[in-house]
């Protein structure tokens, strides 16, 4: 089993073991899963914490709503709602702690403030500093595909093959953020469930997710309460904790080596079951 070890600014973080549980942290007023919102700097913090309770191995902290429609927010004011919330949390926890963000500046200030790696939706795609700044400061940095922006990425997205045209981007961009300075051991990979995907794609992702293990990085999976699993039980984002857990059991059978989540302990629980059997039985097998 191939194992990386990520250098998070001191904090390190091994990857390829047991599955990492990513903890999300939304500094939103408007994220699609109304519980994972907060408003204030204490209530933030205080998520935040409770998640390394619960076994997050890492935190992520965003500012800016990425849903399907949503509207950008202003560099302002995703300052003001981010850096303090990472300030504390690098402060009182012992985590790294990723900041959510495809502007530069916020990324770049966000490090300043005691960030340890980078999230970027748009794979360093919609900021052409951010490469920069991910090779400055020398930190691991989350490429994700996406295909538009929030705003229109769910009006009638088309593939012929999602695997394969997500497998060209990373390739693509594996190559540009090495030109950039960012160091190939830095990068992870997340396909992107739920951003310019139809239903059946991102069910094809996750039936065919062992196929990015090609590009010999860590690959991240965000399934938590997403529209695909709503629209199949017929349920809010609210009502959808099982079939999370179900597509992130799958997602880890299939190769995924970091879940991000919003319910840390159920997750980490079950993700700790699937590595067993992946363990027993030389799994990832989902290839087809």
């Amino acid at each position: 089993m191939t194992e990386w070890h990520l250098d998070c600014r001191g904090r390190p973080l091994r990857v390829g073991g047991r599955t990492l549980i990513m903890g999300v942290i939304n500094c939103t007023p408007d994220s699609f899963y109304h519980a994972s919102r907060r408003q204030s700097v204490r209530d933030a913090v205080t998520l935040g914490r409770s998640l390394v309770e619960e076994g997050a191995d890492l935190l992520d902290v965003g500012g800016e709503s990425t849903r399907p429609g949503a509207e950008p927010v202003s560099l302002e004011e995703e300052l003001r709602r981010v850096l303090p919330v990472v300030r504390e949390l690098a402060d009182c926890t012992d985590v790294p702690i990723s900041v959510d963000t495809y502007k530069a500046e916020v990324a770049r200030r966000a490090l300043a403030a005691g960030a340890h790696l980078v999230n970027d939706i748009s794979g360093l795609t919609f900021d052409p500093s951010m490469a920069n700044v991910v090779a400055q400061f020398d930190v691991p940095v989350v490429i994700m595909h996406i295909k538009g922006t929030p705003r229109d990425m769910q009006k009638n997205p088309y593939y012929d093959d999602v695997v394969a045209e997500i497998s060209d981007f990373f390739r693509e961009r594996i190559t540009y953020a090495r030109s950039a300075g960012v160091p190939e051991e830095n990068i992870i990979l997340d396909p992107g469930i739920g951003f310019g995907k139809r239903l059946e794609d991102n069910y094809e992702i996750l039936r065919r997710l062992s196929q990015f293990c090609e590009h010999r990085r860590p690959i991240l999976v965000g399934p938590s309460r997403k529209s695909f699993i709503g629209r199949v039980l017929q349920l809010p984002a609210e009502e959808c904790l099982e079939g999370t857990l179900a597509a992130g059991t799958a997602a880890v059978l299939a190769g995924a080596h970091i879940l991000r989540v919003h319910d840390v302990q159920a997750m980490k629980r079950a993700a700790a079951v699937a590595d067993r059997i992946k363990q027993r039985t030389g799994m990832p097998w989902m290839t087809s």
